[in-house]
This record gives C-alpha cells, sequence and structure tokens, in this order.
C-alpha cells in the first residue's frame, strides 16, 4: 500500500507543469509545457489538440485529437536548428505564409459585417502574438 502511495505521488510529480504557453492556430491549439523530470531536468513537452465535432445541433459529439512530442534539453540546440532549416525551405518555395483565417464550424459561418470586422482585429492580434513566439528563431 504505501509503494502505491509512493508511485502515484511520483507520478503526479512527473506531470507537473513549471510554464506553459498555448498557442491557437485555427482548429488546432499547441501547448508548449515545460517539465521536471524525475532527476529534476526541465523537458518541454509540445502537444498538438486537434478539436472534431462530429454530428449536428443537439447531436453534435465534441471530442479533442492530441499528439505530444517530448523535447529534453540536449536536443533544443538540434532541433531548432532542424526547425529553422525546414522553414525556411517552405518559405523559399512559397514563400511568406497569409494570416490563417480563424475556425469557424460551417453552422456558425453566418456572421454580421460588424462580427467580420471584429473578428479581422482579433486576426491581426492572433497573429501578432505568432510572430513575437517566432520571432525567437532566426527563419
Amino acid at each position: 500500500m504505501e509503494v502505491e502511495k509512493r508511485k502515484i505521488e511520483i507520478e503526479k510529480k512527473d506531470s507537473e507543469i513549471i510554464y506553459s504557453k498555448a498557442i491557437k492556430a485555427g482548429k488546432r491549439i499547441y501547448y508548449l509545457d515545460v517539465k521536471k523530470s524525475r532527476n529534476e531536468d526541465l523537458y518541454l513537452a509540445i502537444t498538438e489538440s486537434k478539436k472534431k465535432v462530429t454530428g449536428f445541433d443537439e447531436d453534435a459529439q465534441v471530442t479533442y485529437e492530441k499528439h505530444k512530442i517530448f523535447l529534453y534539453k540536449e536536443d533544443f540546440d538540434k532541433f531548432i536548428e532542424g526547425l529553422e532549416d525546414v522553414v525556411g525551405f517552405i518559405k523559399k518555395e512559397q514563400g511568406e505564409a497569409q494570416p490563417r483565417a480563424e475556425y469557424t464550424p460551417d453552422y456558425k459561418k453566418e456572421e454580421t459585417k460588424e462580427e467580420t470586422i471584429t473578428g479581422s482585429i482579433a486576426e491581426e492580434t492572433s497573429t501578432e502574438a505568432k510572430r513575437s513566439f517566432f520571432g525567437k528563431f532566426k527563419f
């Protein structure tokens, strides 16, 4: 019994988030979570969460599809180098990305002119927030 309690405490400590940043991008949200390993080293857990809606109106069910990767500090430089390389290649091949329109389910796409203007302002703010995060990298 004592051993089981200790295992639960260790697992709980392992999953503790020290610092977190959420990046909303259309239907997806990316979570960048700093966690602490058993030996007290910090690492990065990247989670992609994609909203899935099945059914319509009252029958609609919302689920979230999640994918995780764990990035350890000894791999940060290689990861950033690789990320810069592939992003640079994509930009060279296709140019700069256009801001993504916020995801709106089909049944909510009927909006007024005022909502469209408000949405554009929010989109610009969201784009600026993305730039400030990725501004840390040399793309």
